[in-house]
């Protein structure tokens, strides 16, 4: 669930090619399942329960937008579900384009509330960014965060992403970027306590 008690501010981090992806295997119970036509409701319905979305309608409208290439969904946007058949998580290896140029990214990697804790979140973010080297080759992967998801950046670090700010390139950008970094380094002071 996002920390909405910390002042917000946005982050992109980057996974050098070559960096190492660590194996977290899901726990018992749990299987991926790739995207199928109507899943766009469970997706919602992740988003909704960890607050990127004040409701599911809002986040189906976002859902569209993000994925207009419905059949590269298949193949890129990935489930955790449980044995009985419910969508607890999910991301995507997809991309994004600043400026002309494409780049690889993980995209809105989120687990339910109430399997949070359990390391599907780790299982997830490992298996995606394996999807990403499978489906793009070796290169840098990025992915855009805010500083409301401290416990995710924190995962994400594990998985050798770092902060970047190379995409900074407006005075505005580079302030928040600064902001987010002096953000993260309070509340790693907190646990550290």
């Amino acid at each position: 669930m996002l920390d909405k008690s910390i002042p917000y501010a946005g982050l992109e981090m980057v996974r050098k090619a070559g960096t190492p992806i660590p194996d977290f295997p899901l726990p018992d119970g749990f299987k991926y399942v790739f995207y199928k036509d109507g899943d766009e409701k469970d997706w919602a319905r992740l988003e909704t329960s960890v607050a990127e979305f004040d409701n599911e309608l809002d986040a189906l409208v976002k859902f569209k937008k993000e994925f207009p290439e419905v059949d590269e969904l298949y193949r890129r946007c990935l489930f955790i579900e449980t044995d009985d058949g419910k969508k607890v998580a999910t991301a995507t290896a997809w991309w994004s384009f600043w400026g002309e140029t494409r780049h690889a990214c993980l995209h809105w990697v989120s687990v339910d509330n109430d399997y949070q804790g359990l390391g599907l979140g780790k299982a997830i973010t490992s298996r995606v960014t394996q999807l990403l080297l499978e489906i793009e080759g070796d290169v840098n992967f990025y992915l855009s965060t805010q500083t409301w998801s401290h416990k995710a950046v924190d995962i994400y670090k594990q998985f050798g992403w770092l902060p970047t700010d190379e995409f900074c390139v407006t005075w505005k950008k580079k302030r928040e970027y600064k902001k987010a970094i002096r953000i993260l380094n309070k509340m790693e002071k907190k646990r550290k306590k």
